[in-house]
């Protein structure tokens, strides 16, 4: 009886909340977002679903359900009460030819428009035709928009004054000195952008200096110290500065150059400033942005301001930046003692800078220096040597026999970010331990013997960058130990050392990221949801689809792969001397075993993917990182990869799609290609597969 009644319960609950209120069509749907000037993006982080889900509702595909529903509804009932559906007008009757003898007070006035910000001045750029400069009217500005960055993140400066700003919105800046534009920036450009957690810091605005804009402000063309990349301090500007009492970090005044007097009661002022000319923007991760007109290349980087964060540096740096952004170190926590409040580690984050263990530090640390001299070369016994996959193998006969015309290259979508998701890495200093019983919940460096696993020879080991099989014991992350004993591997360590507060603290990185690139992908025209063959044809021409989309998105990628490199960063400066720390040391998040820890779980998934095809008889030819090569009869992916009876991917083995972890066409080339490259080159086809080099591309 009590079980029929919680049955008749729930029936009635399902029923109150169906009543809760229709959906309407699937256009109106779309209207009242649009209408709130509200993303995707948005909609799904407050329902706390994906990006995905929400264009699936939109769209018809699929229908919220509870509790979801509820609160969709409730949030187009409240679009709809603000934006109500307009009703019909009657076409306008044409207007009166103008008279010609009306004198000028009787003339028609021109109908009234939304106040604007101001307006450039009136001529033209300089180097561009007129109707190449961006339209005077903003885009409207959501709702929910931070009143303090009414004008959006940053702004593109030229050299007549005018100050691009992401919607198309134009200022004109009055400044010519840069102390001038520093001050005018903090007191009247209202850019900016809001904190990505409750503990962190808003984002400071930038500006970005075009050619004409460097001459403007007395900056020279060219930066004449091509190693240090920053101005002598003893030239004219940053004595301006430091006269009106500006400060410059300690990276000086080069390419990205950050200008900031000490926080004023809480209140930041810095301004980061990002120099065209000199080579901010690096041609392999933004493509073509920085030879764009201004207009073009503040809607670039607002567009990767908005969803990934306001750059602050190299794509590498903004990777490593983001994750601070999103975890930041300290929190706001009240002294029992004095009531007042005061910085105390936030839980879950990076706190503060450790020292590595001498297996997972690079050569040059001084935990490294204590131990060995200076050439000395450590043995996979004495240094962990967790790397990207850069393997191939010769062809068998079978291959050189089989009637196969081409190898085919798969690519993984953002691997390593995928790798990231749900990671468990150590935030705190190592633990020293012998003999200790493995633990594959406890992120850590063990010392292990995995030279007694037999495998097959036409697949890499997982257990070395080059592929090849132990020859002994050597320094593993958790996740390849893991893995290998999820092949059947005898594991007993040696000695280890584990991180004991550990926690996914790449989770929400990941998240970010992920939602950033599939966002961009969908603007280029690659949704989720599509067949392979829709897939493939659209990913054959998306990078032509929007050269400014197409930027952002392999500013994106780049933003996960430099990120990852920079928390194992070593020395920069040509005057480091061996054994003697360096500034990057100083960062919490210089953390050298997660990216180990990272890497690690990269290359055993792709490993397992590989596996599963090997069980059907296909096997690689090459790998180089996230990319496998395979033979194949024909020139597409869909020649090779293998189908269940059902028509659907072979579960566990690599999977067309746009999502991360799963993969697209990297590039075809022929047979007897393949063979020269491999038999009389020595070179890894998996690197020249699209045409070109794949490491000099910046893959």
């Amino acid at each position: 009886m009590p079980d029929a009644q919680e049955g008749l319960f729930a029936a009635v609950d399902a029923l109150l909340e169906e009543a809760v209120g229709r959906l309407p069509p699937p256009g109106e749907r779309v209207r009242l977002r649009e209408a709130g000037s509200l993303t995707q993006a948005q909609v799904a982080k407050a329902l706390r679903v994906r990006r995905e889900t929400v264009a699936d509702w939109e769209a018809a595909r699929k229908e919220p359900r509870p509790p979801k529903r509820a609160a969709y509804i409730r949030l187009l009932e409240g679009l709809a009460a603000r934006h109500p559906v307009p009703e019909p007008t009657a076409a306008p009757t044409p207007p009166p030819a103008p008279e010609a003898h009306l004198a000028p007070s009787a003339a028609p006035s021109p109908p009234s428009s939304p106040p604007v910000k101001p307006a450039p001045r009136g001529k033209a750029p300089r180097g561009r035709t007129p109707e190449r400069v961006a339209p005077k009217r903003p885009a409207p500005v959501p709702a929910d928009a931070d009143p303090r960055f009414g004008n959006g993140p940053l702004g593109v400066l030229d050299g007549d004054g005018s100050l691009y700003c992401v919607g198309g919105l134009v200022l004109d800046c009055p400044a010519t000195t840069l102390p001038a534009l520093v001050e005018w920036t903090l007191a009247e450009a209202k850019l900016g952008a809001p904190r990505l957690h409750k503990s962190g810091k808003d984002s400071d605005p930038l500006i970005v200096l075009t050619a004409g804009a460097v001459e403007l402000l007395g900056l020279p063309a060219t930066l004449e110290d091509r190693r240090g990349l920053r101005l002598p301090e003893d030239h004219k500007v940053v004595k301006q500065l430091t006269k009106a009492h500006w400060k410059l970090t300690r990276r000086g005044f080069g390419p990205w150059a950050r200008i900031y007097r000490p926080a004023d009661g809480g209140r930041r002022r810095c301004v980061q400033l990002a120099v065209l000319p000199w080579g901010a923007l690096d041609a392999r991760s933004w493509g073509d942005t920085g030879q764009l007109p201004p207009a073009e290349v503040a809607a670039v980087l607002g567009t990767y301001a908005t969803r990934v964060l306001t750059p602050r540096g190299s794509t590498a740096v903004c990777g490593l930046e983001l994750m601070s952004a999103l975890r930041p170190p300290t929190r706001a926590v009240r002294d029992e003692t004095t009531g007042t409040w005061v910085s105390g580690p936030l839980p879950g984050s990076l706190t503060e800078p450790v020292d590595p263990a001498p297996p997972e530090a690079p050569m040059e640390h001084p935990v490294v220096a204590a131990l060995y001299p200076r050439f000395h070369e450590r043995t996979p016994e004495q240094a962990l040597d967790e790397e990207a996959y850069d393997w191939f193998r010769p062809l068998t006969d079978e291959e050189c026999t089989g009637g196969y015309t081409h190898a085919v290259g798969i690519d993984v979508n953002m691997a390593f970010a995928a790798a990231a998701n749900r990671l468990n890495v150590g935030l705190g200093p190592a633990t020293h331990v012998r003999a200790p019983a493995f633990d594959p919940k406890l992120p850590g460096s063990w010392l292990v013997d995995l030279s007694h696993l037999d495998l097959d020879p036409r697949l890499p080991s997982p257990f070395t960058p080059r592929g090849d099989r132990p020859e002994g014991p050597g320094w593993y992350s958790t996740s390849t130990v893991a893995y290998a004993l999820e092949l059947g591997a005898r594991v007993r360590p040696v000695e280890a050392y584990v991180r004991h507060e550990h926690g996914a603290y790449l989770d929400p990185w990941y998240a970010r990221l992920r939602d950033a690139y599939l966002e961009t992908m969908a603007d280029l025209g690659v949704t989720t949801g599509m067949s392979d063959e829709e897939f493939l044809a659209a990913m054959a021409h998306h990078k032509d689809a929007d050269p400014g989309r197409a930027a952002v998105l392999s500013a994106v990628k780049s933003t996960v792969k430099g990120g990852i490199g920079k928390l194992r960063e070593r020395p920069q400066s040509a005057r480091h001397t061996y054994g003697e720390g360096w500034p990057a040391l100083q960062r919490p998040t210089w953390s050298p075993h997660i990216r180990a820890e990272l890497i690690g779980k990269a290359r055993t998934n792709m490993h397992r993917k590989m596996t599963k095809l090997a069980s059907v008889g296909l096997y690689p030819v090459a790998v180089l990182s996230d990319c496998a090569v395979y033979v194949s009869r024909g020139p597409s992916p869909l020649d090779f990869l293998p189908y269940t009876p059902e028509g659907k991917p072979l579960p566990g083995g690599f999977r067309l799609g746009v999502n991360p972890g799963m993969v697209k066409h990297e590039g075809t080339q022929d047979f007897l290609w393949l063979a020269s490259m491999i038999e009389d080159e020595q070179l890894n086809p998996a690197r020249h597969i699209k045409g070109t080099d794949a490491v000099a591309d910046g893959e």
